[in-house]
Order: C-alpha cells, then sequence, then structure tokens
C-alpha cells in the first residue's frame, strides 16, 4: 500500500484536476472494485452522477473526495497497484483500468488496479476531534503532517504500547501514514532499533523520532510532488522517486552511510526490516 508520501501526491494532482468538476456518469467494469460498497456499484453510480467534487482529502495513507450532497464521501482505496488518472476522453483504456468516471470537462477519472485489492466506497462523513472524515477512516490517527497532530498525544499514545517501536509506527492508529519503508528510513536516523520496546523509551526520544517520520516524509513528498502532469496523477505505490535518497530501506550489505558498517535485513512481521547493526544496536532483551 502506497505510504503518505505517495497517497499526498495523488491527493494533490485530484485538487488540481478532479476538484471543481461535475461527475457526468460513472461505469464500473469489475465488481471487486467497488466490493466494499455493499450496495454495488450501480448504487455508486447513480449517486456519483451529477455530484461536483469539492475537495480531496488524506489522512495517512486513506485518501477520499468530498462533493456538493452534504456528508457524502468517496474512499479511495488504492491498495497494492490502484491508480487514479485523469485521462483525456480519446486516450487508450488501460487494460486495468476498472471503473470511470466522465468528467464536465470531457475528461475521465480511471480507476487502474491490475491487482484488485483496492476500490471505490461511498460513505458518510463523520465528526472526529472536530474534523470531517468517512466513517471508514474514523479510527485512523492524525499523521505527523497533520497540521492539527498533538505531538505530545501522539508520544503518550506510543509510550502506551508495550510492543517493538517499529510496529507500533505501523500502527495507523497510533500515528498514520506510516509504512515498512518510512519506517525503517525514520529509525535508521533516530539511531533506534525495531525491536526496541515503544513503552521503555523516554518521551524526548519518541520526540525525537517523530521528528525523524515528519522530516523524511517532508523530504520524500518534496522529491515526488512533481511527478504528475495536467493529464497524470501518479500513484504507482513504489518509492522509486525517492530511492535515490533511502538510508536504510533496502540497502543490505551497503555500507550504511552514517558509520560504514554493511546494512542488515531481518524478518519482522512477515516484511523486511533494514538497519544498521552498529548504528542500531538490537535491544539486550
Amino acid at each position: 500500500m502506497p505510504e503518505l508520501p505517495e497517497v499526498e501526491v495523488v491527493r494533490r494532482g485530484l485538487a488540481e484536476h478532479v476538484v471543481g468538476r461535475v461527475v457526468d456518469s460513472v461505469t464500473v467494469k469489475h465488481p471487486r472494485s467497488v466490493r466494499r460498497h455493499l450496495p454495488g456499484g450501480g448504487d455508486l453510480a447513480a449517486r456519483l452522477a451529477g455530484r461536483r467534487v469539492d475537495s480531496a482529502q488524506r489522512r495517512g495513507k486513506f485518501l477520499w473526495l468530498t462533493f456538493d450532497e452534504p456528508d457524502l464521501s468517496l474512499v479511495v482505496h488504492l491498495g497494492m497497484s490502484g491508480q487514479m488518472l485523469v485521462q483525456t476522453a480519446d486516450a487508450p483504456l488501460e487494460k486495468h483500468a476498472h471503473i470511470i468516471a466522465k468528467l464536465d470537462t470531457g475528461a475521465q477519472l480511471r480507476f487502474v488496479d491490475q491487482r484488485t485489492f483496492g476500490g471505490w466506497q461511498l460513505a458518510d462523513l463523520v465528526e472526529v476531534d472536530g474534523t470531517l472524515v468517512p466513517e471508514p477512516v474514523a479510527h485512523i490517527a492524525r499523521d505527523p503532517l497533520d497540521p492539527l497532530v498533538d505531538d505530545e498525544l501522539t508520544v503518550a499514545a506510543m509510550r502506551a504500547k508495550n510492543s517493538e517501536i517499529k510496529r507500533v509506527l505501523l500502527d495507523q492508529t497510533v500515528v498514520s501514514g506510516v509504512g515498512n519503508i518510512y519506517a525503517d528510513e525514520a529509525l535508521w536516523r533516530a539511531k533506534l532499533h525495531g525491536e526496541r520496546v515503544a513503552a521503555k523509551l523516554t518521551r524526548p526520544v519518541l520526540r525525537g523520532l517523530l521528528g525523524e517520520v515528519r522530516t523524511v516524509m517532508t523530504e520524500a513528498l518534496s522529491a515526488g510532488g512533481t511527478s504528475f502532469d495536467a493529464l497524470y496523477v501518479n500513484v504507482n505505490g513504489q518509492s522509486g522517486y525517492f530511492e535515490r535518497s533511502l538510508n536504510a530501506y533496502g540497502r543490505e550489505s551497503e555500507a550504511c552511510r552514517r558509520c560504514g558498517a554493511p546494512m542488515i535485513r531481518e524478518k519482522f512481521m512477515n516484511r523486511s526490516s533494514f538497519s544498521c547493526p552498529r548504528c542500531q544496536p538490537r535491544p539486550r532483551n
């Protein structure tokens, strides 16, 4: 699943090219892409037709559109391979274009998803901490780039977890937007091994780690913020645009950019974790 910087790139593209447009019609070509919308594709298409897109919003990895109908939102689940492409009507249809929304400009918003793990879902907006979010997103914590995030509350939530700090970073109910890549990057910058127990870390250490999460995501977003043009909204679910700047993720056996020790890869939660054995020593117990 794309992490916060990739999803924010998509949100910005939608804000520029889709917000303010009216949805003329929607065609659902694959039922799996609307499986989360229990009333079905026909209902989704009927409810979106004639609606004007008012905003493109995001919390962590979660993306949604709002409309001129109060309390209505379209949650976009990107899954592993979902893309939101804005194309001209005469552009060749992508092989895995599963949902097509025709806009009043003549352009098309296409949901392309090769692996069909993603999809669209209509949901009611609900108020959480003074902010309206779709009901399926109500349990998700604010992310580090949210101007309303409270770092002290986030640090307290992290310290309340008697589990590995990397597991805590990946817990979207504690701090949202962080996935495997940026967790490894932030931990490397903070000189912390991912298996350190969150509850045993001091508040200053956790504040520092949260700051590193914010910094690496800001840098990644800056590197990927111009990756779409007038007719393309980039969301390939990969971090290739930031690959040259990665200090930890995917660098097994390569020299640590800080101390020169060979980086190592370890299994963690059915994933791979990358770290420096010298800069990020494993916890003793």
